[in-house]
């Protein structure tokens, strides 16, 4: 934790904290910016309008803000939403410390640093080797407190919203170990939170990030605790247990053994209700389900639960078996719809498929049809996949659903040629085509589509959406060769690493994996296997392998064992017995042991690092959920390189999300271009960009401070090939023009 030391900056600190304690607890927020992505609800909404569609074009930067713990070199970033109360702005840097700052001026108030101790290392990390990322904090004030509640790890803490120390009468002196009590032993697998948590009256709900690759997984239960003593007040098993709905659409007993099935995007709380709506993911593994026959509810399922006790009010799953990795990947967005002149209360959930569902939130009822459709058989040994799965007629996708040979790139004829080439080779690409050991397209990418950004709504119930449109390529690879001498790590990296460093080991430098060839020439072989124990930056701890197991895959790694392991993918693995193919034996030869995994190559990319299909690449969208018809819809971001060749703006992959404003602007960072954007709510037309220091790949906040309205990103950048960096950039308008009043501009 670090404290101000000098006088005039604890004079500072007292004024601002003094100035602000009513403020902080007050009931009216009115001009801040106090729950995640806006409010509980999270419509990523604002009543402010100081800021124009006639005045935006002269937004100027106001301050900036460096956290001072970049780490370049393990492209680390910042996702968080930061939060306004009361003239005070709560973010996360990049390494995960929480700090305040008085949102006039970005000057630091207070910051706190989690404690680095051998339990909380290393686990903000996914378990696909995404960075540690934290989106954010949750705020709660109530009995003359107020306290601002993060997680670092499996550890959640709860701060003193004024000065920034852990409050010591909550859990074991500050903090609540998020792993306890889960029905399992997850000393050694992943267990974090990297969304903050939902808060309903005096509980805060938190959503999980577990680990989906092959192997032991943890259970995404959904807990709520007591935000004043952080003693859990109650569970959902989204795993069923006996006698638990949804326990007969598993294999018997899998909730000892399956894992994943977590919220790990974020919750939406309806206050008024009581309820709080809570988006899944899909279970583990992500790409084969052969062990998991059946729906398996409650993944990928948008479930009210009534916010008190946790008791299931209601859910709608939208994939049934989901191998593709489909999870829910933002909360859902609460708001208000008009039909046949009465106001419904509705929810609408986005998915990385470019799907809207959108649902009547005091009933349940589907505000437009949806549609079971016939989905493709799987072709691999021992798989079921689901034969139907649920489409929304309306609105339409706000992604393309099917690539076809016209839609590929014709930037340049050899693109064009060498994309046709491997396009003849593939499997058909048809939604919800399984998983193969032919290589198949994702359309829209794993990521999506939408993803952790989320959507936005204004009053008038249209919901404004970004989306990459790209194709991914996500050929299978079974992980052992029937009748073939094995290099012994070769099955455990088949199993466990492949997916991301590639069954090459090239590595992919376009999500930020390093290759693992020469590895031997960069790093001892006790440093090699203390990366593989312990997890570090870019990858999770597997110290659930047993120690042999680690051992022969470093030897593997380092080409010292049998010479004779063939990664290449081959048509003839096809017709092995899954029985033949099992990985390394780390729980005695059950559940864990999966015959094929991802291959992992991601984006289909051509030679010059452009996507393989046709613009648009990145686009944002109105769509008026009363009639789900669209508004408007345009390409988001640019390619600098292509501008300049004469091109038209491509769209680009984009991370983060909008926010919308009662002045009819949209807000929004997350492309490649590295530009913050405003629109135009009615048009779609760009009235405004800036240029961040590195990619702002984050949902921006806007808040009134000082009679002023600011809108602020964090340009943490790591993603899409873009530099690290720990900026905070805010924008408002000159002293000059908001002194003009209204009527005169």
């Amino acid at each position: 934790m670090h404290f101000y030391s000098n006088a005039r900056q604890w004079t500072f600190l007292a004024a601002i904290m003094a100035l602000n304690a009513a403020t902080l607890m007050r009931a009216d927020k009115t001009g801040d910016w106090a729950g995640y992505l806006g409010d509980d609800a999270r419509t990523h909404y604002s009543d402010l309008k100081q800021i124009t569609t006639n005045n935006v074009h002269l937004l100027q930067p106001a301050w900036t803000y460096h956290s001072g713990d970049v780490e370049p070199a393990s492209r680390n970033k910042i996702e968080c939403n930061p939060l306004i109360v009361g003239g005070v702005l709560y973010g996360t840097s990049p390494l995960d410390s929480v700090f305040a700052l008085d949102a006039a001026h970005g000057r630091e108030l207070w910051r706190f640093n989690p404690p680095e101790d051998a339990e909380a290392r290393h686990e903000p990390q996914t378990a696909l080797g995404v960075q540690r990322v934290n989106r954010g904090v949750s705020y709660w004030t109530g009995d003359g407190e107020a306290r601002v509640f993060f997680t670092y790890g499996h550890f959640m803490y709860a701060l003193n919203a004024f000065t920034g120390l852990p409050v010591s009468s909550f859990g074991d002196h500050g903090r609540v170990d998020l792993k306890q009590d889960m029905g399992r032993d997850l000393s050694d697998i992943l267990l974090a939170s990297t969304t903050p948590g939902a808060i309903f009256e005096d509980l805060i709900i938190m959503p999980l990030l577990c680990m989906e690759g092959p192997g032991p997984s943890a259970p995404g239960y959904i807990c709520a605790y007591n935000v004043k003593t952080g003693k859990r007040a109650w569970i959902f098993h989204t795993i069923p247990q006996p006698g638990e709905f949804g326990y007969d659409t598993w294999p018997p007993e899998a909730w000892k053994h399956v894992g994943g099935v977590n919220c790990w995007a974020g919750m939406a709380v309806d206050a008024d209700r009581g309820l709080v709506f809570v988006p899944t993911g899909s279970p583990s593994y992500d790409f084969w389900g052969g062990n998991r026959h059946g729906t398996n509810l409650f993944s990928d399922c948008l479930i009210c639960l009534d916010a008190r006790t946790g008791r299931r009010r209601r859910h709608f799953q939208t994939v049934h078996h989901d191998l593709w990795d489909r999870d829910l990947p933002a909360p859902p967005t609460l708001l208000t719809v008009q039909r046949d002149g009465r106001q419904i209360p509705a929810v609408a959930q986005v998915t990385k498929s470019g799907l809207v569902f959108v649902f009547n939130r005091e009933t349940g009822e589907t505000l437009f049809p949806i549609e079971e459709r016939p989905a493709p058989t799987s072709d691999l040994a021992g798989e079921k996949a689901w034969a139907t799965q649920p489409v929304p007629l309306k609105p339409a996708p706000f992604t393309r659903q099917i690539i076809t040979a016209n839609d590929l790139t014709d930037r340049t004829p050899e693109v064009q040629r060498a994309a046709l080439e491997r396009f003849a080779r593939m499997k058909q690409q048809v939604p919800f085509q399984p998983p193969s050991l032919q290589e198949t397209i994702f359309v829209p990418g794993r990521d999506g589509g939408a993803e952790w950004g989320g959507a936005a709504v204004d009053r008038d119930g249209v919901l404004y959406i970004n989306a990459s449109d790209m194709a991914w390529v996500n050929p299978m690879v079974a992980v052992s060769s029937a009748g073939k001498a094995e290099a012994p790590g070769r099955a455990t990296y088949m199993t466990y690493c492949a997916v991301c460093h590639g069954t090459d080991r090239a590595g992919n430098l376009a999500q930020n994996i390093p290759a693992l060839r020469g590895i031997g020439t960069r790093m001892s072989r006790q440093d090699i296997l203390a990366r593989i124990t312990e997890g570090r930056n870019v990858m999770p701890p597997f110290a659930f392998l047993p120690e042999k197991a680690r051992r022969q895959l470093v030897d593997f790694l380092l080409e010292l064992g049998r010479q004779t392991a063939n990664v290449s993918r081959t048509r003839r693995e096809q017709d092995i017995d899954p029985a033949e193919q099992m990985g390394p034996a780390i729980d005695g030869g059950g559940y864990y042991h999966v015959p094929y995994v991802s291959g992992g190559e991601g984006r289909w990319l051509d030679k010059d690092g452009y996507p393989n299909v046709k613009p648009p690449w990145g686009t944002l969208s109105a769509i008026d959920l009363n009639t789900g018809e669209y508004r408007w819809k345009v390409v988001l971001g640019e390619y600098p390189a292509l501008i300049a060749q004469g091109l038209p703006p491509t769209g680009t992959d984009n991370y983060g999300g909008p926010i919308v404003t009662a002045g009819g602007l949209v807000f929004i960072g997350g492309t490649v271009d590295e530009l913050i954007r405003a629109f135009d709510v009615k048009t779609g037309r760009e009235l405004w960009r800036a240029k961040l220091p590195t990619g702002g790949y984050a949902t921006p906040s806007t808040y009134m401070a000082g009679g002023k309205q600011y809108v602020v990103i964090a340009a943490g950048g790591g993603r899409l090939g873009s530099k690290s960096d720990d900026v905070y950039v805010a924008f408002a308008l000159p002293e000059t023009v908001r002194a003009v009043p209204a009527a005169v501009r």
